[in-house]
C-alpha cells in the first residue's frame, strides 16, 4: 500500500511538469496554430500546411500527455481517499499509483529529448565485424532485436539495404525506423557491440567474441536545411534482388548514390556510397537515398557540436566515439553491461526480443544528468 507521502510525491512531479512544459502557454499556442489550419486556403501552400499540421499535432502529444498524467494523478487521489472509507482495496490503490507512476516518468523522459532531431525518424545500420559467420550472425541477431523493439513500441520499419552473410546472418543491413521519438531513444544505441557466446560455427566448441557496429542518424525532412553538392554527385543503377516480383530483376531499379563530402574542418573527402533497392521504381528509390544523403550529411555537421561536448565532459553516455565499445553480451552468463553507465542486467532473452527500453531510459536520464551539469559549468 502506498503511503501519503508517494501520493504527494506523484502530486508535486505533475505540478512540476506542467511548469517544465509550460502547459498554460501550449494550449494558448495549440489554439492560435488550430485556427490558422481553418482558413479556406490552408491547403493552397500544402508544403507549408503540413508543417503547420506537424507543429498542431506535436503541442497535442504534449498536452494530452499531461492531461494522462493530471488525470492519473486525480484518480489515485481518490482511490487513496476512498481506501480509507473501505471503498476499495488496497492491490486497487497500488495499480492507481502504478498506472500514475508510469504516465508520469514517460512524460519526464519525453521531456529530456529536447534536441531538434529528437523527435526525428531515424536511420539505423549495422554492420558485422571481423570474424566472418560468426560475426555475420551476431549483426542478424542485432537486427532481428531492434525489429522487436520497434514493433513493441508500434514504430515503423522499412529495410532499406541487406547484404547477407557468406553462409549465415548478414554482413550489414541498413533500415529506417518511424514513430515517436525514434532518434531521440534509438540515438544511444551508437557504437560497438560486442557478443561473447559458445559459437554454434565453432568445431571445437570454444568460446569466441564477435562485434557488430550500429549507427544510428536522425532522418531529417525538408524542414531542415542540408545542402547537397550536386557536382559531387553521381548514380550508378543495377537490377535489383529479393521480394517485388519479376519486375526487381528485369529492370535496373536499384541505385547507388556516390557522393564526396568534404570536411569543412579538416579539408578531408569522404567517399559516401548509399544503395537503395526499396521499391521497383527507380526514381522512389533515387529520392529515399538523397534522403538519407542529407541525413547523413546533418548528422556529420552535428556530430561537430557532440565531440565538442565531449571534449569538455569527464563522464559521457554519449562521447561521440561510434568506435566504442558500449556494450557486451555474455550468453554464458545470461548478462548484458552498459560500459557507459555501469548498467548489468541479468535477463538476456528478453533483451534480444526487444526488451531495452529500460536501459535506454536509464542512457536517456543520465545523458540528461550530463548535459545539466555541464550547463551549471
Amino acid at each position: 500500500m502506498i503511503t501519503a507521502e508517494q501520493l504527494k510525491a506523484v502530486h508535486d512531479r505533475v505540478e512540476q511538469l506542467h511548469r517544465y512544459l509550460d502547459i498554460d502557454a501550449k494550449k494558448m499556442q495549440y489554439e492560435e496554430e488550430q485556427l490558422r489550419t481553418q482558413d479556406p486556403s490552408f491547403w493552397d501552400d500544402r508544403e507549408r500546411a503540413e508543417e503547420q499540421m506537424k507543429l498542431v499535432k506535436g503541442l497535442e502529444k504534449w498536452i494530452n500527455g499531461y492531461k494522462e498524467a493530471k488525470t492519473l494523478a486525480d484518480e489515485l487521489q481518490l482511490a487513496f481517499e476512498f481506501y480509507k472509507d473501505e471503498m476499495v482495496t488496497e492491490e486497487e490503490v497500488d495499480a492507481d499509483y502504478a498506472r500514475a507512476i508510469e504516465a508520469v516518468e514517460d512524460l519526464e523522459l519525453k521531456n529530456m529529448l529536447r534536441q531538434e532531431e529528437d523527435a526525428m525518424p531515424c536511420v539505423l545500420k549495422i554492420n558485422s565485424g571481423a570474424g566472418g559467420t560468426e560475426s555475420q550472425d551476431w549483426a542478424s541477431m542485432l537486427m532481428r532485436m531492434y525489429l522487436r523493439y520497434a514493433e513493441s513500441n508500434g514504430y515503423k520499419t522499412t529495410i532499406c539495404n541487406l547484404q547477407d552473410g557468406d553462409e549465415a546472418g548478414i554482413k550489414t543491413v541498413t533500415m529506417e525506423i518511424e514513430g515517436e521519438m525514434a532518434y531521440g531513444f534509438l540515438k544511444s544505441e551508437n557504437g560497438v557491440h560486442r557478443l561473447v557466446r559458445v559459437s554454434p560455427y565453432n568445431a571445437q566448441g570454444k568460446r569466441m567474441t564477435s562485434f557488430a557496429s550500429v549507427f544510428v542518424t536522425p532522418l531529417v525532412d525538408d524542414s531542415i536545411e542540408v545542402y547537397v553538392d550536386p557536382a559531387c554527385l553521381s548514380w550508378d543503377t543495377f537490377r535489383s534482388g529479393g521480394a517485388g516480383g519479376q519486375n526487381v530483376n528485369k529492370v535496373e531499379s536499384g541505385v547507388r548514390l556516390n557522393y564526396n563530402w568534404k570536411n569543412p574542418l579538416t579539408g578531408i573527402v569522404e567517399e559516401i556510397h548509399i544503395e537503395c533497392t526499396e521499391t521497383r521504381d527507380q526514381p522512389k528509390n533515387k529520392e529515399r537515398a538523397l534522403a538519407r544523403l542529407r541525413s547523413f550529411i546533418y548528422d556529420k555537421e552535428h556530430q561537430k557540436y557532440i565531440d565538442d561536448i565531449a571534449s569538455r565532459r569527464k563522464t559521457m553516455v554519449s562521447t561521440g566515439d561510434r568506435s566504442a565499445k558500449i556494450r557486451t553480451y555474455n550468453f554464458p552468463q545470461g548478462r548484458i553491461t552498459d560500459h557507459r553507465i555501469n548498467y548489468t542486467i541479468y535477463n538476456l532473452a528478453a533483451f534480444m526480443n526487444g526488451d531495452i527500453q529500460d536501459c535506454i531510459d536509464r542512457l536517456v536520464v543520465a545523458e540528461n544528468a550530463e548535459r545539466i551539469k555541464d550547463s551549471e559549468l
